[in-house]
């Protein structure tokens, strides 16, 4: 995929490129004085929602149209770049009118493809950054489709926002990272910039630092982080929004690693973990032959392949294994739920002999 920069004039080519604002602009008075507030700490493209989507009616679904000429004034006012989310044409459409400088795609509008498609079109033949947000759940593929879309209808200033995946489970974070996910994406298209949204994925202001540390660590090239002028009272996402004097706080405090930086420690370390690969690929194909012949008893024996119980007690016990490796326990589950898929794929090959 041929892309080319989504920098804008005066913002820095340098880790992380922040883009900052509430989740929902509310009132004139408080985008400008959040806007202000982020402008004098040297933050240079602000965001705000204009239009929310909501799971139900009744809720806060955004100011709609008249909020983008607050976003006008800010640009006036600031000098910063402005930005805001697109989910229709017509949203593209008054955006553009308004000269907003960056748009992005949502995650439950990534998840459609008809929806993608259509401000693909939209944005026909306009140079215009663009992020693409994951779609609600783990689906690179359907990810890389919406990037792909926008790309087909000449937009070239691409890019990705991680903001993790939705879960029905009580978990820490408000939307798992998975980071794997946006790791392979870096591996597929490796001239896009991928933004994290440590917002979206903690749900709580207190994960805001620690997960803007974690993309750093990953080499994500930005964050978009929601900040208000007053969080406690905001409209939308309040638990998940932070002041700009905190926001700050945690970017002051950031630590960007050198990613091409290499050392002869390093690559031996690296050497042992090529060594372990090879062993753990040896192991599975042993474990592989072993599954054949399990597979070749059962056809014998007429016996069906797959076998609840046993599978049941390898998950538990293995992950309890696992915990007490120091590693966790619904990871090992995850190795070797796909360890056993693959088994009883090998043990079908054996029985339709």
């Amino acid at each position: 995929m041929e892309l080319e920069s989504i920098l804008l004039p005066g913002v820095e080519a340098k880790r992380p490129i922040v883009i900052a604002g509430p989740c929902s602009a509310e009132t004139e008075e408080q985008v400008m004085e959040t806007a202000k507030q982020l402008a004098s700490r040297g933050i240079k493209i602000f965001r705000a929602g204009i239009w929310k989507p909501r799971t139900k009616p009744g809720g806060f679904e955004g100011v709609g149209v008249e909020g983008l000429s607050w976003l006008q004034e800010i640009k006036k006012e600031t000098g910063m770049y402005v930005s805001t989310e697109v989910a229709t044409s017509k949203h593209v459409d008054e955006a553009l009118k308004h000269n907003i400088d960056l748009l992005w795609i949502g995650a439950r509008t990534s998840a459609n493809p008809f929806a993608v498609q259509e401000i693909a079109d939209s944005l026909r033949g306009v140079d215009i950054p663009v992020l693409i947000k994951n779609p609600v759940n783990p689906d690179l593929e359907l990810w890389i489709g919406a990037l792909e879309r926008l790309h087909n209808a000449g937009i070239k200033r691409l890019g990705a926002i991680h903001r993790g995946f939705s879960t029905y489970d009580k978990k820490i974070y408000r939307n798992l990272p998975q980071w794997h996910i946006p790791i392979e994406l870096r591996r597929r298209i490796p001239n896009l910039p991928i933004f994290c949204d440590p917002s979206h994925i903690g749900g709580k202001r207190e994960l805001i630092a620690p997960l803007c540390q974690q993309a750093m660590d990953l080499n994500f090239d930005g964050l978009i982080i929601e900040s208000h002028c007053n969080p406690d009272v905001a409209l939308s996402d309040a638990s998940q929004q932070v002041t700009p004097d905190i926001l700050d706080y945690i970017l002051n405090l950031l630590v960007i690693r050198n990613e091409t930086q290499t050392t002869e420690s390093l690559a031996e370390l690296r050497r042992q973990i090529d060594d372990c690969d090879n062993s753990l690929l040896e192991t599975l194909a042993k474990r592989m032959r072993i599954s054949r012949e399990i597979g070749t008893f059962k056809k014998e024996h007429n016996m069906a392949i797959l076998q609840t119980g046993r599978y049941d007690e390898i998950l538990s016990k293995r992950g309890a294994q696992g915990e007490e490796f120091g590693m966790d326990a619904e990871f090992v589950k995850s190795v070797f739920e796909a360890i056993h898929e693959e088994s009883v794929r090998q043990q079908m090959e054996v029985i339709n002999k």
